[in-house]
């Protein structure tokens, strides 16, 4: 038997001209993927009685189940229940449990119930009650042309509870018993999409179509998720999974559950296991790397200290950057990066230090050190390590990629890694 076809049809002018921004089809999507079912398509219009009939008709011979969502209340741009109506050739009836729906609510509220709330109680003729135990509007599902429809309130806390307590549990028993919803969730950092992909591509060019591969980007990280619907393939899901470990190696952080680490949780946890703890000297990210660290609960186990020197006398005053390097080779310098580590070191006593300096622009740029230049210098007492990497974008992007980079090379050096950055290239 094929996979459960669902498609969803969203109603509200709001909607359409952004008052109101579509959160309603993520948590559908995101209570129905548990159950291995999917959204294939989902449809938006207006509060327009011929678009709604259109879509009723035209997506109930493609779907199996149509959850409907908005336009169940009072006011009479509310024409779901016209719509539905009209669509299946079924007269308006004023529902009998609608209506001590209606009274029931309005009793536990202290307010009379007037004409205009018992619009909520004329519904399709013979439809079914979905209860709603929080909102006035009652939900409500029939069959139409061999098509499964339910009826949704557009609140997204009253759609949730109706979601958990009354539609999940009718869509569950319709779903194939071949169905077996997995995902893996890989979090990826160093690499973007249009790179991981043409990896992908030239790597395994005969990738198992059973396996759906699929890319999320949130900065700085790639999320790249493995997905499979029935039980069968759970052994080509563990492959892909193996070769993409193999391919990418420590650009993998993790494989996510349901929280996302940020890149400092990656190392303080690192640190906290060793032991260990970190500094920072920064001058182009302007303290963002040791924010970015303190901002962890906990951190004061791993953190000792975090120097901000933008100015070359900030150098040297708070690190003992020498006067000589500075005016030899400049701020931005893999010298000056080295010694503002080791000065870090000295005066904090930390494990490890990060020192990053640069040009965030967007002006100071020259043809030797362009916009977007930075040295970045890692490492321990035993050794530092450094590279130069050129990173354009704006100010903001900057700043970020240098901080997580930065981040990332003290996390391969927590790890012991030997496999050189993508981005290093």
């Amino acid at each position: 038997m094929d996979n459960l076809k669902i498609q969803l049809l969203l109603t509200g002018n709001e909607l359409m001209v952004g008052d109101i921004i579509d959160s309603n089809s993520a948590m559908i999507a995101q209570y129905l993927l548990p159950l291995g079912a999917s959204i294939e398509r989902k449809v938006t219009v207006a509060d327009d009685i011929e678009l709604l009939i259109h879509e009723i008709q035209t997506i109930s011979k493609q779907a199996d189940v149509l959850i409907i969502n908005g336009g169940l209340g009072p006011t009479i741009d509310d024409l779901t229940a016209q719509a539905l109506a009209k669509s299946c050739q079924l007269p308006l009836t004023e529902h009998p449990s609608a209506v001590n729906h209606l009274q029931d609510w309005a009793s536990r509220r202290g307010i009379p119930l007037d004409k205009t709330n018992l619009k909520q109680a004329m519904l399709p003729q013979s439809v079914n009650i979905i209860e709603n135990r929080t909102g006035s509007a009652v939900g409500f599902h029939l069959n139409f042309q061999q098509c499964d429809i339910y009826c949704t309130p557009g609140v997204p806390s009253e759609l949730a509870i109706m979601l958990q307590e009354e539609v999940i549990p009718l869509i569950q028993p319709k779903l194939s018993q071949h169905q077996h919803y997995q995902v893996l969730r890989l979090h990826v950092f160093g690499l973007g999409e249009s790179t991981l992909q043409a990896l992908l591509v030239e790597k395994f060019p005969a990738w198992p179509k059973e396996v759906d591969i699929g890319f999320r980007a949130s900065s700085p990280f790639l999320e790249l998720k493995l997905t499979i619907h029935q039980k069968q393939h759970i052994e080509s899901l563990t492959t892909c999974r193996d070769k993409l470990y193999h391919l990418l190696g420590d650009h993998i952080l993790s494989q996510l559950n349901d929280k996302t680490p940020t890149m400092a949780e990656y190392v303080l946890h690192l640190l906290q296991q060793k032991n260990q703890s970190i500094c920072t000297a920064e001058s182009c990210t302007g303290g963002l790397i040791s924010s970015l660290l303190t901002n962890i609960a906990g951190s004061s186990k791993s953190f000792e200290a975090g120097y901000v020197t933008y100015s070359n006398k900030a150098k040297q005053q708070m690190l003992d950057v020498s006067n000589e390097t500075l005016q030899q080779y400049g701020a931005v310098s893999e010298q000056v990066v080295i010694e503002m580590a080791q000065g870090a070191l000295a005066k904090s006593d930390a494990t490890y230090a990060i020192a990053v300096s640069g040009i965030a622009g967007p002006d100071g740029g020259s043809k030797e050190k362009p916009v977007g230049s930075v040295w970045i210098a890692w490492g321990s007492d035993k050794k530092i390590k450094t590279v130069y990497l050129c990173i354009k974008g704006t100010r903001r992007y900057f700043q970020t990629a240098v901080a997580n980079r930065a981040l990332d090379l003290i996390r391969r050096e927590l790890i012991a890694s030997t496999q050189q950055p993508y981005y290093f290239n």
